[in-house]
């Protein structure tokens, strides 16, 4: 099967109406990563010092020696920048949920104190704040299952939510692969929580973001003020809760790290964000936990038979008939690229019109004459297809007096003789009359562009069968 695994289709065109509690317009995640003490640091292990996310411009690693300045950089975070932050959401009264590197959380234990105390969600940042882009899928599942013991033997309960941030390409499937997590968030692709499925499991993903991020301060191009952090978050905020005044609510995640936004000068720029956001009526602050719960309850998973992973059998059982008596076209559409993009009707019919399309005119003229009379003999003598009946009703086709159907059956004859095809017209997006005027225009076109013609309804007619069938 040549398959395609990226997502690309998502909610669709019309994402679901959030439906966030009390009619909010937009649900605000607030994230806090705590990572220090989980860094690179042959103190824990590591070959060299931590490179990532400092105010140390273009800091590298130190091969075997630990890195004075970067170490001091994170302590502050710990012994400083959090208790800026949760002084501050404290007061303000707002949620958080914190991404807690396992090993880091181990190491602070007044800070763990203080999460629980607040109320705060506790999740999973993964076991050491180091690089998995090049680590063995076995190595990375190990790590997995020793945070979850440690995480569980720290904060007193297991995490409920997963973000490893500097992830492998095997991170989502991993997490998802444990069976222990309400959420994950190793995604930046949607404004909306989704469901994704891992073999039988259900697992919902709750996107994160590296935009709306205070990592920005220590990557380039980048925040360089707090007012510049500022005015991105509200005018990410405003983009946001004017959908959700349309009906569409969305998410908004803001990524925060002690040792960076905890600065007096970074941190002024969020506290205007948040007495902004807080000026808003119908704003809902919520942990990570909160919207996978309200997401669970809300939009439960429905799964569906979806199109890219059916066999070739029963792909082409299934839509070998939506071109009339054309079986080999679902043959050729399965022998394409087919992804998630195409489990929808759009995404089939995509495929289908590829294969109609780059078949030869001989192929392509026999799906026309493939194509019944309309309101011809095969009708009357009710032979036609399901969809062919369905379609011939849906106009009154099948309830035509004396004359109509005499009238009809001149046009057929008359169609054939000049152009070797039966009339072919997308029934369903018309009524008795404008199909009888476009019978009598069309028989003074040339053939070829009758051929055209012909060939582009023929593609409406399977658009229409297939969204009957899929969503």
């Amino acid at each position: 099967m040549n398959r395609y695994p990226r997502d690309f289709r998502g909610h669709g065109p019309n994402p679901p109406d959030a439906k966030w509690p009390n009619g909010a317009k937009i649900a605000i995640s607030i994230v806090l990563n705590y990572e220090e003490g989980g860094e690179n640091n042959l103190l824990h292990g590591d070959a060299q010092s931590e490179a990532f996310l400092s105010d140390i411009a273009g800091a590298a690693p130190w091969p075997g020696q630990r890195h004075w300045n970067m170490e001091s950089i994170y302590d502050y975070g710990a012994r400083a920048g959090f208790w800026r932050l949760h002084r501050l959401f404290q007061k303000m009264d707002i949620p958080v949920t914190i991404y807690g590197v396992t090993s880091a959380l181990a190491r602070n234990p007044e800070q763990v104190a203080a999460m629980k105390e607040a109320g705060w969600e506790i999740a999973s940042h993964g076991l050491k704040w180091v690089d998995h882009r090049d680590m063995p899928a076995e190595e990375e599942a190990r790590q997995i299952a020793e945070s979850f013991r440690l995480h569980t033997e720290v904060v007193g309960e297991p995490p409920r939510g997963w973000y490893t941030g500097r992830c492998s390409m095997n991170t989502v499937r991993l997490t998802a692969e444990t069976h222990r997590l309400d959420w994950i968030s190793d995604t930046y692709d949607d404004d909306l929580p989704y469901w994704l499925e891992v073999g039988s499991h259900d697992q919902l993903v709750i996107p994160y973001t590296l935009e709306a991020n205070d990592m920005r301060f220590a990557t380039a191009p980048g925040y360089i003020t707090g007012e510049q952090f500022f005015s991105y978050l509200k005018d990410s905020f405003d983009t946001l809760y004017a959908e959700g005044q349309d009906g569409r609510a969305k998410m908004f995640s803001i990524g925060l790290h002690n040792r960076l936004i905890g600065r007096p000068g970074k941190i002024a720029g969020l506290m205007r964000f948040l007495d902004y956001a807080k000026s808003h009526n119908s704003v809902w602050f919520a942990r990570r936990i909160d919207i996978a719960e309200h997401w669970r309850k809300t939009h439960p998973h429905k799964r569906f038979e979806r199109p890219s992973q059916m066999t070739r059998d029963r792909f082409v059982e299934r839509f070998g008939g939506i071109f009339e008596h054309s079986p080999w076209i679902a043959e050729r559409a399965w022998d394409l690229e087919l992804g998630p993009a195409h489990d929808s009707a759009t995404g089939v019919h995509s495929a289908l019109t590829r294969a109609f399309r780059s078949a030869s005119p001989e192929e392509r003229l026999g799906v026309l004459r493939a194509h019944p009379d309309l309101a011809g003999k095969l009708a009357q003598a009710k032979r036609l297809t399901s969809a062919s009946t369905a379609e011939q009703s849906s106009a009154a086709l099948d309830q035509l007096t004396d004359a109509e159907r005499e009238t009809f059956q001149s046009l057929n004859a008359a169609y054939q003789t000049i152009h070797g095809f039966p009339f072919i017209i997308a029934v369903r997006d018309n009524t008795k009359a404008s199909i009888l005027a476009a019978f009598q225009r069309r028989l003074d076109n040339d053939s070829a562009t009758e051929r055209e013609t012909a060939c582009r309804q023929v593609e409406r007619i399977a658009e229409l069968r297939l969204k009957d069938m899929l969503p």
